[in-house]
Parts: C-alpha cells; structure tokens; sequence
C-alpha cells in the first residue's frame, strides 16, 4: 500500500465530482457537493448512535440497506437536523433533485447533510444549485471544501493497495471539527474505491474499522446527529471479488484511510493547536481499552492541562480510574511524550522544565500502560483553547 501524491476523494477509477455555492447559510460559500460513481457500486454506511438523527441519515440508512448507490449529494449549512416530516420530505427531494441530474432512480442517491440543527433546507437553492454543477474527475479537492462547517482545511486522503487480484484505489473526504464524540460526532466521511467488492464483506470492514479509528476520536464530548460515513465500491478496476476470505489487504487499506481522517478530525478541532494521541495498552479487553483511551481523550481536565503544556499527569491517572476500564492502581504506568511519571502505581522523578517544554508541540502522546491483559487501543483528540468557547458561544449568529 502506498499514498498517492495529491490524493483526493476522485483519485478512484470511474469517480467524478462538482460542487456549486448554493447560499444554503452564507452567500458566495461552497456549500454543496456531488459526488458520483460512472457505473452502479456497492454501497455500505455508518451512521450516528445519537437517539436524535438527523432526516438524511434517516433516509440513507434506509437506502444504504440495499447495498449499492450511484451517487453522493451533501451540503454544509444546514444540519435537517430535528425538522420532522418536513425535514425526511426535503432529504428524499434534495435526493431526487440529484438523481434527476444524473440520470438515477432516486433511491439510488444518497443524502447527507452538515450545519445548524434545527433549520430547513433551502430546496430551491439547492436545486439551482445542482443545476450549476459541473462534474469532473479533478473536482475531489474542492468536494471536501464544500463540506467543511467551522474545519480549517479539508480533510483527505488516496491509497493505493495491491490486493491478491491486482491493484485498487481508496480515496476519502471527511469533515468533522465541533460536536465530535463519536459514536460519531459532526462528522462527514466519505469513501470511494474502484475495488469490486462483496457487499457483506464491505459493510463488516467499514464497521470494524470505523470502530477502531473514527470511533475513537473525541473533540468536545458531543455527539451529532448527522454522522455519516459512507463508502461506494465500484468495481471498475476490474479486479476478481473481494471478500472476507480475500480482503485482508483491502481492509488494511480501507482502516488506513479511516485512521488518516480520525488523525485529521481530530487536529482539526474547534479551536485546536495540538492532536492527542492516547494509547492504553496492558487493559483485559478490547472494550476497557477503548473505554479507558477515550475517556482520558475526551476529559476537559486533560485537554485544557495539555492545551497549557502543563505535565499535571495525575488529571490523566484520574480519568482512567473513572473510564469503568477494570484496572488495579498498583499496576498503571504513564508516560508523557515518551517521559516517564508514573510506574506500577508510583510517581517518578521527571525534569518538569523539560516536559514541559515538550509538550508545546503539536502533538501530545500519552502512553498507559495497565499490565492487565495484552489489549491495546488508541483514540484521538485535541486540546481545550479560549478559542473553542469563542467559536461556539455564536454559532449561529
């Protein structure tokens, strides 16, 4: 497997996209994308654990069942978050306005939608703007602008894996900088591969691998109602089918790519000047390993401490203790940016000044070590600037 130089979400065979400034919140922004497969793929989805989901989520999980989709319509703005019947009418609209242009069957569209909860989608700007659209096997790069909400920078990424049948391609293109916990937070993934793919198989390795990557990123400890990950699978590398049975360098890949966006998400915070990266190992199981990384990910104890490069390791100690990971005081260790404070449940004589220092770069890495077991797992984050409250106290004004 290597990175492709200039990846983008169009660097798969037979993907192209478009994207138009619809107006949908702000005049002159980027704010709708099209993304479409040459011939029919194989579709497979992961959506949002919250209780409150969004109307596009509602209807592509819906669609995403059938296991295959021809195309992508997504827009930033305007989240069709708690809108109702109105809001599942405008998602299957905004579809059909889609399938119309290329030529589909509406059920063969599938929505997403990113921004303010609680809005109605501007179906007429929306159509306009499809109408506006022009697609393009180069427009990868501005497709994962026009998604982005408060983001920095767009977010993606291509591969190239050899499977045993021949060479494939993945590309992505994600979103995701506020109200990120998953499972999931304000994320956006999108995920195409010229790859011919089985759809059981397709929808196990996105699901396992979103577990380990995507779901262990935490921004602010928020989940959204619109997280959507989706990937479209189309065939045209012309290479034997991929299973379970023969998958496991495409689910490598396919991990790969996930774990890029996860990383990506995660510095991209709201406010964010540092990526977190935690890793627990020692823990009984998969499940307290995950419990114990995200909790200490997701404490605004220690994102506000590793925001002031400050080494107080004890904050970290403390959320592993309240994570309901099985753990024993007497065996955790710590280390931070490879120093270590902590042994078998002792503090170690550390030169402050000196981690200090080290943690002013940009990433952080915290090492746990529970000497309980051989699982291990890693989760994301970002530290808790001034500059998150400020983006967040308006919003919407």
């Amino acid at each position: 497997m290597f990175t492709i130089d200039d990846g983008q979400i169009t660097s798969p065979g037979g993907f192209t996209a478009g994207t138009a400034a619809a107006g949908i919140k702000y005049p002159g922004k980027c704010d709708l994308g099209l993304l479409a497969s040459a011939v029919p793929a194989v579709a497979a989805g992961v959506f949002t654990r919250n209780a409150i989901r969004s109307a596009p989520v509602q209807v592509s999980e819906r669609r995403v069942a059938r296991r295959n989709a021809g195309a992508v319509v997504v827009n930033s703005g305007c989240a069709n978050a708690c809108t109702g019947e109105r809001g599942l009418r405008d998602a299957e609209s905004m579809a059909a306005m889609a399938a119309a242009r290329l030529g589909l069957n509406d059920d063969d569209v599938l929505v997403a939608s990113t921004g303010v909860i609680g809005t109605f989608i501007p179906l007429d700007r929306v159509e306009a703007g499809l109408g506006r659209i022009a697609l393009h096997e180069a427009n990868g790069h501005s497709f994962a602008r026009a998604i982005m909400t408060t983001d920095t920078r767009p977010k993606e990424i291509a591969v190239a894996v050899d499977t045993p049948h021949g060479r494939v391609v993945i590309g992505a293109a994600a979103k995701g900088s506020g109200m990120i916990h998953p499972n999931m937070g304000t994320m956006l993934c999108f995920v195409t591969t010229d790859a011919c793919v089985d759809p059981v198989f397709l929808q196990a390795a996105l699901a396992r691998s979103v577990d380990k990557t995507l779901n262990m990123v935490s921004v602010d400890g928020d989940t959204s109602p619109s997280d959507t990950v989706f990937v479209l699978a189309n065939g045209v590398a012309g290479n034997e089918l991929i299973d379970e049975k023969t998958g496991h360098s495409f689910e490598e890949a396919l991990a790969f790519v996930c774990e890029h966006m996860a990383k990506a998400i995660a510095a991209d915070g709201e406010g964010a000047s540092k990526l977190i990266e935690v890793v627990v190992a020692g823990a009984r199981s998969i499940a307290d390993a995950r419990m114990a990384a995200r909790t200490v990910a997701s404490s605004p104890l220690v994102k506000a401490a590793i925001h002031g490069a400050d080494p107080n390791w004890g904050r970290i100690v403390c959320a592993v203790g309240r994570s309901e990971a099985a753990i024993d005081p007497r065996r955790v260790s710590l280390s931070l940016n490879g120093v270590p404070v902590m042994s078998r449940g002792m503090p170690l004589p550390f030169s402050e000044t000196d981690l200090r220092e080290s943690m002013k770069s940009t990433t952080v890495e915290v090492l746990v070590e529970l000497h309980l077991g051989s699982a291990a797992a890693t989760a994301w984050g970002c530290d808790l600037s001034a500059e998150y409250v400020s983006i967040n106290a308006s919003y919407t004004t």
